[in-house]
């Protein structure tokens, strides 16, 4: 694994391979059936799990469920104030790739038969912006999602939960030549390569999304940004658990 440099300077003082400090706050919003508040850095994410019966048409009679995300951005989240995407009439590029994104990574962890004819929708709305708001939705939402199936178990509604196991995500770049983990605003936006990645509590991969923004990348790059990935999300795993395990 290549060394990194002395010269390596963090806006936070962390190490490279270190997770901006982390907290997650269950029970946010008390009318969803899960809410959770997660906290990576100065970015903050409210993420809100609600249970519906019934399922898209062509899911219809099927005996499956769905699971869905939609994602939104508050206007003064970021430094200057962006504008309502419903005042615009439509939703951005980037919202849609981020609500799939959303969607598909927390569908794999779920049994949709086990689940029956009910539609779970994820609302992961970013109070504050300071980089990485999509693995942290991603993060919190399973949360919310493990949260809202469990009271679904201890009302009776459901002998299991459809949870299969959890998964977290977090962001992992190089920036002036060094592989960081869990980029802050400051550190994305001059990154020559931006990796996002998702994975599972057994140690599977959802999503790893790489892209270069300025300069290529060597499959050694690669893998020393995967290897800091999975530590980050071990750590992110690990603070999922503490969460669901305490007493309400």
């Amino acid at each position: 694994m290549p060394q990194i440099s002395s010269q390596l300077f963090r806006p936070d003082h962390r190490a490279a391979d270190a997770l901006r400090p982390t907290r997650i706050t269950p029970g946010f919003i008390v009318m969803p059936e899960g809410s959770v508040l997660i906290e990576t850095g100065n970015t903050r994410v409210l993420c809100n799990a609600s249970i519906e019966q019934g399922v898209p048409g062509w899911l219809r009679n099927s005996g499956r469920g769905w699971v869905t995300a939609e994602y939104g951005m508050l206007p003064r989240a970021t430094l200057t104030r962006t504008a309502r995407e419903s005042e615009r009439g439509k939703i951005g590029g980037r919202t849609h790739e981020i609500q799939r994104l959303i969607g598909r990574s927390l569908r794999s962890v779920v049994d949709m038969k086990a689940l029956g004819e009910r539609t779970i929708i994820l609302d992961c709305d970013v109070l504050q912006a300071d980089g990485g708001t999509r693995t942290a939705a991603i993060t919190g939402a399973c949360v919310a999602l493990a949260i809202a199936l469990n009271k679904l178990v201890a009302a009776g509604t459901l002998k299991a939960s459809p949870l299969r196991q959890m998964l977290a995500a977090t962001s992992v770049g190089i920036v002036d030549g060094h592989v960081l983990l869990d980029l802050c605003y400051e550190e994305d936006s001059r990154a020559e390569v931006d990796m996002n990645v998702v994975m599972l509590a057994d140690g599977g991969l959802i999503e790893t999304q790489a892209t270069a923004e300025k300069n290529s990348y060597t499959r050694q790059q690669l893998n020393q940004m995967l290897d800091y990935a999975e530590k980050g999300i071990r750590d992110l795993l690990a603070a999922q658990s503490a969460i669901l395990e305490a007493k309400p």
